[in-house]
Order: C-alpha cells, then structure tokens, then sequence
C-alpha cells in the first residue's frame, strides 16, 4: 500500500482514480442474455441459471414451505439481530416521510405536490461470496413504507437451489411480496420485461457483480429505472494525530474484504499516524479469514498525508468517497464542510459497519465519484412526486397577462390563445372586472 507525502494539488486527480471497471465491454454478452431472457421468458432464466450458477431450479419462486424453514433453521441470536437491524432502519427511514403543503404562489393560484409509490420495484441482492441479507433489510424496509404495491425480490440460489435462510427471514420481516431464485444478468432482464414467473417492474434496485453493473445500465437506457450508477465499493478516512491507528486499521480491512476491487484511502496531516496504522493492518489482517481477498483490495489503497485540514477536506470533496470516516479532535465542526459523500461516519465509536448493518441508515450509496450528484438509497428512492395547481377566475385574471406575453414571445401561439379564450369568457360573465 503506498504512503504519499505532500502532494501537490496537480497531483491530486491521479491519487483520487478508482480501481477501473469499464463495463462496456460485457455489453454484447449481456445485450445477449437481455434479449432471450425478454423473448423466451422463463426457458431462458433457467437456462442461464443453469450455465452461470450451475443450477437447474424447477420452481424459480421461493415456496412458503422454505420460508418457514428458513425461520426455523436460523440461530436465535442472528434472528434478533435482524430484528433490531430491521427497526432501525424502518425508524430512520419514516422519518423522512414527505408532508404535502399547499403554497400560494400567487392570489388565486394553489400549487402543491403528491408523494406517490413507484407501484412496482424489484429488488436484487447478490450471493457471490457472502449472503448479503443486510442489502435486503435497506431497499425493502424503505419500499414498504414508501407503500410500494409490488416489492420483488430476485436472489441466486446456492448449489443445492436454495436461498441463505438469513435472506429469506430478513425478506419476510421487511415486507417482500415474492422471491425468485435468480441471479445475475437473467434476474435484471426477468424483472426488466418480466416472465411467466417473474413480475415486470418500474424500478430495480441493488448492487451486483459487473454483468449487473452492465445490465442495469442497458436496461436503464429506455426499459425501467434503476437505483444508481455504481462501482467498486470504497471507504475514505479523515484522521488526525488524536486518531486511534487501531481503529483506523479496522476500517481499511472491513471495506477491503468487500471486494478485490474496492478502495481505501486515509487522510491525515500526522506521519506518525501513518506509520501507525500501517503497522496495525499488518497485524489485524492475520486474524482475516478473507486474507487473500483483503490483500487483493489494498493494492488499490493509499494513504496521503496532506499539510492542513483544509487541504483534507477539500480533496476529499473532490474525490467524493462513498463511504467517509472522520476521526479528528473537532470531527463537529467539520461536517459543515463536507459537500460531496455518500455517507459520513463521524468520531472514534462510528466504525463503517454499524451503517452498513444496523444503525438505520442506508448502506445502498453512491460511488465512484457519483456522491457529487446522487444520493444514497432513501424513501423517496421509492416514491414519484406530482405537481397539482388550481387557479381560480380571478387568479387567471392576474396571471393570464404574464402567461400571455411569454407563450407571444415563444411563438407558441395556442399556448397564448388556452389563456386568451379563458380570460374572454371571464370577461364576458363579469365585464364589470374586465379593467
């Protein structure tokens, strides 16, 4: 892992590059399975289940009788977890529910916005190499609050054609409708143009491997709506000497183990700390049992040191982390000026991983630089607003002038006449306002 020491400000723009991932590449392999998936249906979803998860699934829908096994089959102390993850996070995300106000804009005219659920929403959450029953609890839990009538779940199956009971029980605590055994490319195409089995959506969210990554793209482009763009995960901290290197170390290896491809940055104005931390991920990651993958994503990880807390946050703001760590002395007063991140872990005792399981907020973020203009998962992630406005009689006779002028000058000549033809008849019931 490189330590640089005082960059200059030309120099930062190579040190905030992700690690590559140029999906376009797969888009011929995944425009394939796009289109027999959208003309075959079914036939193709266990076909590709059966070439790229080696399975053959006879009932692509998770049966109730899995479900209740599933409950059964889990320890008593991860089902609570679950449990106190799920309030949380269904705390939290109330919270944020949209009260409609009616606003006057002008005497006579009343605007004001409804907040709808996307109807239908398809879920998908990988099962790679660990079963990620947390992803399910983040997009689920907002779906049903925001009232979506259709919350679509599509998981692969393992080897043996079952889901990890740990996702099946977290899908029915959160309010899930029906769950598929279907992973990759095939289960963004059967939720895309839908199936016999499988229900066609609005909206698909959730993260994946780069062939979801492509196929949500593509699907993106004139079929449904997605989420977010998104890319390897990755974590930036802010630290200064008063920081704990332990700790510090507990972050870089928790987001390493997330992938080969993810990233850690740390920034600090102590070359102490460095030096510190450094010896720290040496000897926690021998307690790693996904070493080798952790070893893999540090080859991606710096850490900067930089003059002044200034240059901290203004570079971090251009990288603009998905995740950001601030452990400093004043980490308050430092929020004001945080403007590009996904989200922000403030202090010593808010580690990555609590707001990745349970603290109640959303784990489903941008990255790859995407923090500067979209937000993370959140309830309106699942809700459409629509404008409504009434203008009474006499508000158009206010209005209706300044209307009139800006459709003339437009040369949209029925624009202006949908006014004109108004105000003629309000004129004629009532000449005595017409001055």
């Amino acid at each position: 892992m490189r330590v640089i020491k005082y960059p200059s400000k030309a120099e930062w723009p190579a040190l905030q590059q992700r690690p590559e991932m140029d999906v376009t590449a797969l888009f011929d392999t995944v425009k394939t399975v796009l289109d027999e998936v959208r003309t075959e249906g079914d036939a193709a979803v266990r076909r590709y289940g059966e070439q790229f998860d080696k399975v053959t699934i006879d009932h692509l829908q998770v049966e109730t009788e899995e479900l209740r096994d599933a409950e059964i089959s889990l320890p008593d102390d991860l089902k609570q977890a679950i449990r106190t993850a799920h309030a949380n996070i269904e705390t939290f995300h109330a919270s944020q529910r949209f009260v409609t106000r009616k606003i006057e804009t002008a005497p006579g005219v009343v605007c004001w916005q409804k907040a709808v659920p996307v109807e239908k929403v398809g879920l998908y959450v990988p099962g790679g190499t660990a079963p990620l029953f947390s992803t399910v609890l983040m997009l689920a839990v907002p779906a049903r609050i925001a009232g979506c009538r259709e919350i679509t779940l599509c998981t692969p199956p393992d080897k043996t054609g079952k889901v990890h009971p740990a996702i099946l029980y977290a899908a029915q605590l959160a309010g899930v409708n029906r769950i598929f055994k279907v992973g990759g490319i095939q289960a963004i195409a059967a939720m895309t143009y839908g199936t016999e089995s499988i229900p066609k959506v609005y909206k698909i969210f959730g993260p994946g491997n780069q062939y979801v990554m492509a196929a949500k793209q593509l699907v993106s482009l004139n079929e449904v709506a997605t989420d977010m763009p998104a890319g390897p995960s990755e974590v930036e901290i802010i630290a200064d000497e008063t920081a704990n290197p332990a700790f510090i170390a507990s972050d870089f290896l928790s987001q390493a183990e997330h992938g080969a491809d993810s990233q850690s940055i740390l920034l600090t104005t102590s070359e102490k700390l460095a030096d510190d931390v450094i010896r720290e991920i040496t000897q926690q990651q021998t307690l790693l049992s996904r070493r080798a993958l952790t070893e893999k994503s540090l080859a991606n990880s710096r850490i900067i040191i930089l003059e002044n807390e200034d240059d901290m946050v203004a570079f971090s703001n251009e990288y603009a982390p998905e995740h950001l760590i601030i452990q400093t002395a004043d980490y308050m007063k430092m929020t004001d000026r945080i403007h590009n991140a996904g989200s922000v872990f403030l202090g010593p005792y808010t580690p990555e991983s609590a707001g990745d399981y349970a603290s109640g907020t959303n784990h489903t973020l941008p990255t790859k630089g995407y923090a500067r203009m979209y937000s993370g998962v959140n309830l309106d992630s699942f809700i459409k607003k629509i404008t409504f406005q009434e203008i009474t009689g006499d508000g158009l006779r206010q209005l209706g002038p300044t209307v009139e002028i800006m459709a003339a000058h437009e040369q949209l000549d029925a624009h202006k006449q949908a006014v004109t033809v108004r105000l003629a008849e309000l004129n004629a019931a009532s000449p005595m306002l017409k001055k």
